[in-house]
């Protein structure tokens, strides 16, 4: 009886630490501020007539547009110009994009969100597009 309570016991310890290192996937701000300045920038300035600096917006305005999952007014998702597919079709004469092929969808959509929320108007560091 005690080497079954000791048993469950070490079962229902294991099983807290597998879900407690099982958590979401935090991003990683350096890499978004390439993809970023090298991908996003890049096009905004040479397309869209302007590039848009992460210190534009705050933190509570990027959150809410990247939730939103609205790019070019609306017209089309945002999470299409961080996928794989997008990544494949400018790596060519993008070297970010090259660089980053094989990195998963969420991740990189993550990791740019990291780094816009870091470089907010009221982030840790205020980051223009340079």
């Amino acid at each position: 009886m005690k080497s079954r309570q000791l048993l469950l016991t070490a079962l229902t310890i294991g099983l807290l630490g597998l879900s407690c290192g099982a958590g979401a996937y935090d991003g990683d701000w350096k890499r978004g501020r390439v993809y970023y300045r090298s991908v996003c920038t890049a096009c905004h300035a040479a397309q869209a007539g302007g590039s848009i600096a992460p210190s534009t917006m705050t933190k509570a305005q990027w959150d809410s547009y990247l939730q939103a999952d609205k790019h070019a007014k609306g017209k089309d998702s945002l999470k299409q110009y961080v996928g794989k597919a997008y990544r494949a079709s400018i790596r060519s004469q993008n070297k970010a994009a090259e660089k980053f092929s094989d990195v998963p969808d969420d991740d990189m959509f993550e990791d740019i969100k990291a780094f816009v929320i870091k470089g907010a108007k009221d982030g840790d560091a205020p980051a223009s597009c340079s």
